[in-house]
Formats: C-alpha cells, sequence, structure tokens
C-alpha cells in the first residue's frame, strides 16, 4: 500500500516536472510526460537501488536540448528520439564495460561545479519562456544577455502569468500544500490566463501532440544521425552514468540486498530504450524524486512502476486540461529548482579545502556556462584525471625514523645529503609511488655524495603496486649508494611488490638491494633490516681492516 501511495504522489508531481523538464529540453512538453511514464517503469524492474526513481533530470534535459538545437524546430522530435536511444546504448555499454567503479575518479569538486553549472544554465534559460522574449541564436549567456538589451521586448502578460505562478508557488511552501505546490502553481497561472482571454499568453496546448489517448512506439527519422548527434548522446549518457552513480550509492535497500552500481546503469538503458521509443527525452537517476520518492513512504520498485502506470492514467484521461498550463508556469518551477539545485554549503567546504579542489569547481562551472554541459562534463572527466595524477605525484613524503634522547621512536625531515660518516638511515615512505610519484621520490632521497659505506633502508609498508618507473628509480639509487661503497634496503615489502623486485634483482644480478617482506608486527622488518645492515657494515669493515694491515705487514716485509 505504502508503494502505491508513493506511486500516485510520484505520478502528480511528475505532471509539472515532466512538462517543465521537456520544455527545457526544447521539444514539445508532452515527451516529458511519455519520460515520465516509461522511464520509472522499465528502470524500476531492473533497478539494484530499489528506491531510485529514474526520470529526465535537469542535466540531461539541458544536455540533450543543446544536442538538437541545430536542427530544424520541426525535425527535432525525431532528433530526440535518436539522442535518447544512443543515450541508451551508450549506457547499456557502459554496464557490459562495467564501467560503474571508474564513476568514483569523478572528483567531488568537479561534481559540485557541474551541477552548479546546470542550476545557473537552467535559471538562466528559463527567463526567455517566463518573459515571452523569442532570443537570437546562441548559447544560453547570449540569449540571457541578448533579453537583458532587449527588455522591451518581453510580452507583459505572460511575465504577468510567471509572476503570479511565483507567488503562489513562494506562498504555497511554507503552508501544509507544499507537498503540491508544483501542481497548484500550474493551475493558477492556468485559470488566470483562461479568465482574462490572454490567449496570446503562449500555453502548453501551443506546441501541439495534446490530443491523449494512449502513446504508442514509433521509429525515428534515422537520417538525421550524425558523428556530432551521437557525440552528444555519449556525453549525455555520461551525465546521467555520473549523476546515476552518485544517487544509486547514496541509498540502502530496505530488504539489505546489495546495490550495483553497473545494474543500476542496466536499469537506466532500459529507461531510455522505452522513453526513446515512445518519443521521450533522456532520463536517469534524479535526486529530487528519489528523495520525493522516499519521502512519502516508497519501500521498493513498485513505487517506481506504479508511479508509470497512474500518470498513464493521467495523460488518458486528463490530457485536455494539462494543455491549458503556460509555458511561464512551467518556467516558474524550473527556476525555482534551478536556485534550489544551487548548493552554496558544497561550494563553501570546497573553498575552505584548498586550491586544488577550487580550480577544478571553478573550471567546470564556467565551462558550464560559457561553453556547453557537454563540453563541462568532458572538461570534469579531464580535470578529474589530471588532478588525480598530478596529486599523486606531488603526495610523495619522506620521513627519517630515528629515536630521540628518551629512546622513544619519531619521525624527522630527511636531509638533502648523506653524512659524510658511517650513518644508518631508515626512512617511511609516504603516497603514491606510481608513475610521476616514483620520479618525486627519486627527486626527494638523500643523496650519498661524500657519504662513506652509507646505508639507507627505505620502509614501504601499505605499498602494493610496483610500477617500471619505481624498479628503474629503486635500481638508480643502489647504484649511487653502491658507488660510495653502501647498500639499499628494502622493509615492509607487500607480497604483491615482494615476488616482483625479487625477480627484477634476480634478473638484474643486483646484489647491493636487500628485501625484507612484511610481518603481521609493526615495524618487525625494518628492526631486522637494521641489525642486518650494522652487521653488514662491521664485516665491512673488518675487512678493510684487514686489507690495510695486510698492505702494511706486506709494506715492512719488503
Amino acid at each position: 500500500m505504502r508503494d502505491l501511495i508513493a506511486g500516485l504522489v510520484g505520478a502528480v508531481a511528475s505532471v509539472p516536472s515532466g512538462l517543465a523538464t521537456a520544455s527545457l529540453a526544447g521539444v514539445n512538453p508532452i515527451a516529458g510526460i511519455y519520460t515520465s511514464i516509461f522511464a520509472p517503469f522499465a528502470g524500476g524492474l531492473l533497478v539494484s537501488a530499489q528506491r531510485m526513481f529514474i526520470s529526465a533530470t535537469a542535466a540531461s534535459a539541458l544536455a540533450a536540448g543543446e544536442a538538437i538545437s541545430g536542427v530544424p524546430e520541426e525535425r527535432r522530435l525525431d532528433a530526440m528520439m535518436i539522442v535518447t536511444l544512443a543515450t541508451g546504448a551508450f549506457l547499456g555499454l557502459f554496464a557490459l564495460m562495467r564501467a560503474g567503479r571508474l564513476m568514483k575518479y569523478v572528483s567531488h569538486a568537479v561534481m559540485t561545479g557541474f551541477l552548479m553549472s546546470v542550476a545557473v544554465v537552467v535559471v538562466l534559460d528559463q527567463t526567455m519562456p517566463l518573459t515571452g522574449y523569442d532570443p537570437r541564436e546562441g548559447n544560453t549567456l547570449f540569449q540571457f544577455w541578448s533579453l537583458l538589451t532587449n527588455l522591451g521586448d518581453v510580452h507583459l502578460r505572460t511575465v504577468a502569468a510567471g509572476a503570479v505562478a511565483f507567488m503562489t508557488a513562494l506562498v504555497l511552501a511554507r503552508t501544509r500544500l507544499a507537498p503540491v505546490a508544483s501542481v497548484i502553481t500550474m493551475i493558477v497561472p492556468a485559470l488566470l490566463v483562461l479568465a482574462l482571454g490572454w490567449s496570446d499568453v503562449r500555453v502548453v496546448a501551443d506546441a501541439g501532440g495534446m490530443e491523449g489517448g494512449l502513446p504508442l512506439p514509433r521509429m525515428p527519422s534515422f537520417d538525421l544521425i550524425s558523428p556530432d548527434l551521437l557525440l552528444s548522446a555519449f556525453s549525455v549518457a555520461a551525465i546521467i552514468a555520473i549523476q546515476g552513480a552518485g544517487v544509486s550509492q547514496s541509498l540502502t535497500n530496505i530488504d539489505g540486498k546489495p546495490i550495483s552500481v553497473d545494474r543500476d546503469l542496466l536499469a537506466q538503458t532500459a529507461s531510455n530504450a522505452a522513453a526513446g521509443a515512445f518519443g521521450g527525452i533522456p532520463a536517469g537517476g534524479s535526486v529530487g524524486q528519489t528523495a520525493l520518492n522516499m519521502s512519502v513512504g516508497a519501500r521498493t520498485r513498485w513505487a517506481s512502476v506504479a508511479c508509470g502506470v497512474f500518470l498513464l492514467l493521467i495523460l488518458l484521461f486528463l490530457s485536455r486540461p494539462v494543455g491549458f498550463v503556460p509555458m511561464t508556469a512551467l518556467a516558474v518551477l524550473m527556476i525555482i529548482a534551478g536556485l534550489g539545485a544551487i548548493n552554496v554549503d558544497d561550494a563553501r567546504s570546497i573553498w575552505a579545502v584548498g586550491w586544488t579542489p577550487r580550480i577544478a569547481t571553478f573550471v567546470t562551472f564556467v565551462a558550464g556556462i560559457v561553453f556547453s554541459l557537454t563540453v563541462a562534463i568532458l572538461v570534469g572527466i579531464v580535470l578529474s584525471t589530471t588532478l588525480a595524477v598530478v596529486r599523486a605525484g606531488n603526495d610523495v613524503r619522506l620521513r627519517r625514523l630515528e629515536r630521540d634522547e628518551s629512546g622513544v621512536l619519531v619521525e624527522t625531515d630527511v636531509p638533502d645529503k648523506l653524512g659524510a660518516g658511517h650513518e644508518v638511515m631508515a626512512i617511511n615512505v609516504y603516497g603514491s609511488l606510481f608513475f610521476a610519484g616514483a620520479r618525486t621520490l627519486a627527486e626527494r632521497l638523500p643523496q650519498p655524495d661524500g657519504a662513506d659505506r652509507p646505508v639507507v633502508i627505505l620502509r614501504l609498508r601499505g605499498h602494493s603496486h610496483v610500477g617500471a618507473t619505481l624498479v628503474e628509480v629503486l635500481k638508480e639509487y643502489a647504484g649511487k649508494l653502491k658507488a660510495a661503497g653502501g647498500r639499499l634496503y628494502l622493509t615492509g615489502l607487500d607480497p604483491a611488490i615482494m615476488e616482483p623486485l625479487t625477480r627484477v634483482c634476480r634478473i638484474s644480478g643486483d646484489k647491493e638491494v636487500a628485501l625484507y617482506a612484511a610481518t603481521d608486527r609493526l615495524g618487525a622488518s625494518t628492526r631486522e633490516a637494521v641489525e642486518d645492515a650494522k652487521v653488514w657494515r662491521y664485516e665491512g669493515e673488518g675487512a678493510d681492516k684487514e686489507d690495510a694491515n695486510g698492505s702494511t705487514e706486506a709494506g715492512r716485509s719488503a
């Protein structure tokens, strides 16, 4: 029963959100209703995160709208169907490649910048239908500037209807009617427009397709397929995959069953295949709709399925009243949603962390505003990867292990050079040693120039990967120590790197590197290496003395 109630509430809420989201995408608003029917129905049957609600989102709608912006208006629905179906195909490919685990590499800073750019673009984009202004061609930022410089061209009756919608939404948000505020926000300006006979205010029915009846699947005109359209669909799929992974991973199932991001990608594949076949727009895991689904008591996947069924009934029997909703009222709903999506707390926390996340957030945000959301998500993915590599390469730290006056083991700074006298230096190595990190290690190791039989012990506990660059760095450093009569010891070695390092030493014939496997006792292998190093040096010094004494005796005999 709880799932049925949640499905009914979700269906009512999906009417305004579906209409508004499709309007945001630049197609007939009824396409949003089709998506809200078939996407949660098909996806709800497959999701592993059972309470995740799959529907059209502002981010996917904006990106899809950008993809078809160059297509003639009369052919945009066909182009949107192609984008939606191709998006589903790419999501299915992501699932088969088990790409869900790669979503964790998109940083929170990049996602915050992307979502903030989505929110701002939504607000700017919807100022056009809010004011009835017909902008020139160009991106959202250019169109908004065009509106500001041509305020005399706004449609006053459209603005008035929008103002009524704004006031209605703001007042109801503070009352018990808040759960149905979006529906009433559509009804009130619709009644106003009808009562005053404002036929010049654009309504949903003006876009056509509000005849009602059972929607039937159809095939799009495939002659519209182009590399640009497919690339845009790939970008939309990436946006949906990343956003959906975030929604999926934030949930738990009441029955305790595990959640799989890859399976949820398959669910979103089915949602887009179903929505695309019926003339809908791309769909993915929705943060807002999922939150609503949970807040009204949804417990299983059947809440999403019920939502699709209830919404189909609404379409069959209430499509004509929906056609009277002013487009400016839908713009108000999207603007309110966009403003609510600007997470100031996240922005503040990112700003407090440091310059790296600040740069990631800012660059992604600007790319979304100035260029497009497609560019923003691609820039975000590249930026996340680049920042991760740079951060890992610079995050190598070396700390010398020694005992203080009371005999307590402490960490101190590592000198640039080893001392001139006999010395055994144990060093803790922190940070990633993969690729650039290994080069950073080489730069920060103390140099043995002028040292006498130095011994360096590198404690590598916790490192589970050895690459070719690290092996080369260790071999070069061992060679420098050997040239100074010294030796390199590696301790705390995980089995994953003990075996390849042993094999490398065997192949190269390098006997000047001593390897010690990690044990369950912390520091045991390092203490063993210190004792062995002392013995090695003592024996070496004894051999030097014998050589020196032998040379003296030989000289005397001569």
